[in-house]
């Protein structure tokens, strides 16, 4: 389809969401281009995305399991129910990680034309719903080993991981604008993925926290997330509805600051890179 670009004073917010439909075709391209490459000139290639959570996942089994003896979710082994934990995790991470530097990584392409800057975030955290697949095939593995059968709450999944591409994008792109202006943050950024790994219910169940903390610890918007993913998956304990409630209002705050932020300092992106 053919279309006219005009560019006209004012009328740029009206017509960005537009923008951003006409430009669909590179939002295309930067998620295959950036497919292909994120594992290019590697010895083991898109094996990454299995070895990452893997390994995680057996530290977390020994340490969190073996070691202090935390209880499991119900009935479910502990590797399983630390790896549907993994999975929006590794999500999450994994677009932080890339969106953060996706547009200092495209400077050549920001710097010569116009497009809604919002398609190049965007493109990474898309990009690392692959990972997400990958991984996803590595669980349904393990529960033909483990012998266990996934809950019929398993339908409601889809619903779980719309939510942890929203708590994801509503980060990136605060994340990313802030990347662009201070570059101190591609070295806080890695920090902040980590630490937010061992205060979020990954390695061991959020029903351990005391009930007068809970809600306070479900302001991490990671915990609602992954409180989800094992209600879908594993089917043994019921979600702690105020937590999730307010897990799912931060995610959806966090969305609308970093659309906001990000479309306030999009226009100084090429003069900072």
């Amino acid at each position: 389809m053919n279309f006219e670009l005009i560019i006209e004073p004012g009328k740029t917010e009206k017509n960005y969401w537009l923008d951003i439909w006409r430009y669909r075709e590179l939002f295309y391209t930067l998620t295959w281009r950036d497919i292909k490459v994120r594992y290019k000139q590697t010895v083991v290639g898109a094996a990454w995305s299995v070895i990452r959570p893997l390994l995680t996942m057996i530290i977390f089994t020994i340490v969190f399991s073996r070691v202090a003896k935390l209880p499991t979710e119900g009935n479910a082994p502990y590797a399983i129910m630390v790896f549907a934990a993994m999975l929006p995790w590794q999500f999450f991470a994994n677009s932080l990680t890339e969106a953060s530097n996706s547009l200092i990584g495209n400077a050549n392409l920001i710097t010569k034309i116009y497009f809604p800057r919002l398609i190049v975030p965007a493109s990474s955290v898309i990009t690392s719903f692959v990972d997400f697949a990958i991984s996803f095939g590595i669980l349904i593995i393990m529960m033909i080993v483990y012998q266990y059968m996934p809950s019929w709450q398993i339908i409601f999944l889809p619903l779980f991981l719309l939510l942890a591409f929203l708590s994801s994008f509503g980060i990136s792109l605060y994340l990313t604008a802030l990347n662009v202006k201070y570059r101190d943050f591609r070295y806080i950024i890695p920090f902040i993925v980590q630490f937010g790994l061992y205060i979020s219910p990954v390695g061991f169940s959020s029903s351990i926290i005391p009930e007068k903390w809970r809600l306070l610890y479900s302001l991490n918007p990671m915990v609602g997330v992954i409180d989800g993913f094992r209600w879908c998956i594993l089917g043994e304990n019921n979600i702690y509805l105020p937590g999730f409630i307010l897990s799912t209002c931060i995610s959806l705050l966090f969305l609308i600051i970093g659309i906001r932020y990000f479309r306030k300092t999009e226009k100084s992106f090429a003069d900072h890179i």
